[in-house]
């Protein structure tokens, strides 16, 4: 046997050398598994309550994955799977709430390649994949809420029982008292009602500058109001949302709801 110089044998560095093929396996096992969460954690991420009851609740049956009641304790969820809590699904991501107020110049939109956009001046505001609700034009400015939570998105798509926003808006001409009453009454376009729910001149100002409050998402709709009566529309600036206004948020700025700001949004 060939010996190296201080009498070892050149066998015993081979041994150990094979070994190490079974360590990286063996860690490349753990990490084929690094993606899995344990259920209750994956529940308190959602928001719906803490570790310690989400427990309780698999225990109780309240909980399945993939159509399955799992009342398993440490059982783990895999990516893809779908888990629901009391017959809803549910996200893994804590809930969000960021209020912005959005300068001109930005697009309403999550699309890469669309230049500036809202997502650019939210980037920082949380790590839950928020997306803008409803839509202001690149050249329209004011609040414009994100948030991750579909029940409240979807108060704010019912254009009857929705969220009220309100506008100031500023006209290329005065707008006439004739016509204000006719906005204000209801009117068709192409067959499709148009309501708002007030409208009004702005105190201390031109009859130019027009208070607008409504249950829509987009400003579109805004834009067909003021055409349909041959009113050119200089500038949009949504001033509050429901119970929610620029008060402490400059233009560009963002701030996550309060708890009570988003418990009366719950209540709408």
């Amino acid at each position: 046997m060939n010996r190296q110089r201080g009498g070892k044998p050149q066998g015993k560095r081979f041994n150990k050398s094979q070994s190490k093929p079974n360590a990286k396996l063996k860690a490349s096992g753990n990490k084929a598994n690094s993606n899995e969460i344990r259920l209750n954690k994956y529940i308190a991420n959602s928001g719906i309550c803490s570790r310690r009851e989400a427990d309780v609740h698999i225990a109780t049956g309240l909980v399945s994955v993939n159509g399955k009641v799992i009342t398993e304790m440490g059982y783990k969820v895999k990516p893809g799977d779908e888990v629901r809590y009391d017959g809803s699904r549910i996200n893994p991501e804590q809930k969000a709430y960021v209020l912005l107020n959005k300068p001109k110049g930005f697009a309403t939109t999550t699309s890469e390649g669309k230049g500036r956009t809202v997502m650019d001046l939210v980037a920082n505001a949380t790590s839950s994949r928020i997306k803008p609700i409803g839509r202001l034009g690149r050249n329209s400015k004011g609040l414009l809420l994100f948030t991750n939570d579909k029940e409240i998105e979807d108060k704010f798509k019912n254009s009857k029982n929705g969220v009220s926003r309100l506008f100031h808006i500023e006209l290329d001409k005065n707008l006439k008292l004739e016509d204000l009453k006719k906005i204000q009454n209801g009117f068709k376009v192409q067959d499709r009602l148009i309501n708002v729910e007030e409208i009004s001149y702005i105190d201390g100002s031109s009859k130019k500058e027009i208070g607008l409050k409504i249950k829509n998402t987009g400003n579109t709709i805004i834009r067909t109001i003021f055409e349909h009566f041959n009113y050119d529309i200089l500038s949009i600036d949504c001033v509050a949302i429901a119970h929610l206004t620029k008060k402490d948020i400059p233009r560009g700025h963002w701030k996550h709801l309060s708890k009570e700001e988003l418990s009366l949004l719950r209540m709408l």
